[in-house]
């Protein structure tokens, strides 16, 4: 007899997020002999224990088909840490209640490190009470910092928005630094990995081409270099374009745009990196300046998305599917790089216990020899992954979105307690 498969949305939403629930969905449609409905939790985990979830079945495939180029989170996303079940069993137990209540026998995380923690969890605490769920992760974050899995989906397509940004800005720099600006300061998403930030070096080949400067949150921010090297620029170039990663860090480990505040998973609460920079050289250098954060323009440019980018989101939503149909449970499909040129990827695998709060870090040899940039090795890592377009449909001439029902399944159980 078909189950009942539950998806949910987890963390920060990429611009191809949509992509995998696209996939994922239409993939479950296929396999009919083991999946009959596939609900969506409404705003991820939290629609799950809520018990407020959405029956996809009821969308057309028109519908489910376009949101492979709907930027966002289609039915919603959350940042809810999911503790230990020796902390909070009373969730678990919850989440099984619903489980039970509507038939759930397959469990779709799609989210990042953290996200991948909790279907890790799920998957342990069901087997544990001997209960057939199989729960799969399916990967997606900006940041790129997920280990084992080559890239992930969200993060080709955010490293082309900054790199075709950083290129664009450099252009109207150049054009009125003779009489105007002279420093511009672009800061990226990117706590604990640089790899964002790296992808802005693509935008420049030659020695003095634009970035000028990268500054990594694996290279401790060093004042009197950077002031040295941007002073530098301005005499060779007559301007100066910075790349600024939000987790930038002094020698001492302290974020330069730590708020002193933390979010639900007890990470520092990050931003003004950018500006903070700026009125550095501002203060040290009296140059005159401007400064962006691109936010979250990053990660919601769907416009702009990788074609990489969107098959890969697209090929691990179905992978999952094809996991959890075949028996497995406590894993995530995961991209493996075949070749370099021509760029050629297949689908793997990987334990969630060995990719749950686990960051991936750019290595030693994708930063330049002088910390400001990138190597080769990183050229070449990063190229492949913004490559291609895949435009939405445009109507009046702006991108036609997928619009959906959302019509929630009827609830069996009681509220939850608060």
């Amino acid at each position: 007899m078909p189950r009942n498969a539950l998806y949910a949305q987890s963390g920060g939403v990429t611009s191809v997020i949509n992509a995998s629930a696209s996939a994922l969905i239409l993939a479950a449609r296929t396999h009919s002999a083991h999946i009959d409905h596939v609900y969506a939790g409404r705003n991820g985990i939290v629609g799950a224990l809520d018990e407020d979830l959405i029956d996809t079945n009821l969308e057309s495939s028109e519908a489910i088909t376009a949101l492979a180029h709907t930027p966002g989170g289609a039915f919603g996303s959350c940042r809810h840490k999911l503790r230990s079940p020796q902390d909070n069993e009373a969730e678990y137990k919850r989440l099984i209640d619903v489980f039970k209540a509507h038939d759930i026998g397959y469990f779709f995380y799609n989210g990042g490190g953290d996200s991948m923690d909790t279907a890790n969890k799920v998957s342990g605490y069901a087997a544990s009470l001997g209960l057939d769920v199989k729960s799969v992760g399916v990967p997606k974050t900006i940041d790129n910092d997920l280990p084992i899995t080559d890239c992930c989906p969200g993060f080709g397509s955010a490293a082309k928005y900054i790199a075709v940004s950083t290129s664009e800005v450099a252009l109207d720099v150049a054009s009125m630094c003779a009489t105007s600006t002279k420093l511009f300061v672009l800061e990226v998403m990117g706590r604990h990995a640089g790899w964002l930030a790296a992808a802005a070096g693509l935008a420049g080949r030659g020695p003095n081409d634009a970035p000028q400067i990268i500054l990594f949150p694996e290279v401790p921010f060093d004042k009197t270099r950077f002031l040295a090297r941007v002073e530098q620029s301005i005499a060779e170039n007559g301007y100066c374009v910075v790349v600024v990663s939000e987790g930038v860090r002094d020698r001492d480990g302290k974020f330069l745009s730590e708020r002193g505040t933390r979010d639900s998973f007890g990470h520092a609460q990050l931003g003004g990196a950018g500006p903070a920079v700026a009125e550095l050289v501002q203060e040290a250098l009296g140059l005159k300046y401007h400064w962006a954060v691109a936010d979250y323009m990053q990660r919601s440019a769907r416009h702009l998305a990788s074609a990489t980018d969107v098959a890969q989101a697209k090929a691990l939503g179905e992978a999952a599917v094809e996991l959890a149909v075949q028996g497995e449970t406590g894993v995530m499909p995961t991209i493996e790089r075949v070749s370099d040129d021509p760029y050629e990827w297949r689908i793997g695998k990987a334990r969630l216990e060995d990719v749950a709060n686990v960051e991936k870090t750019m290595p030693n040899d994708f930063v330049s020899e002088d910390g400001f940039g990138i190597s080769e090795a990183a050229r070449t890592y990063l190229n492949p992954l913004i490559a291609g377009e895949d435009y939405p449909a445009y109507h009046q001439g702006l991108p036609r979105w997928a619009v959906l029902k959302r019509i929630s399944v009827a609830r069996k159980l009681a509220s939850r307690a608060p």
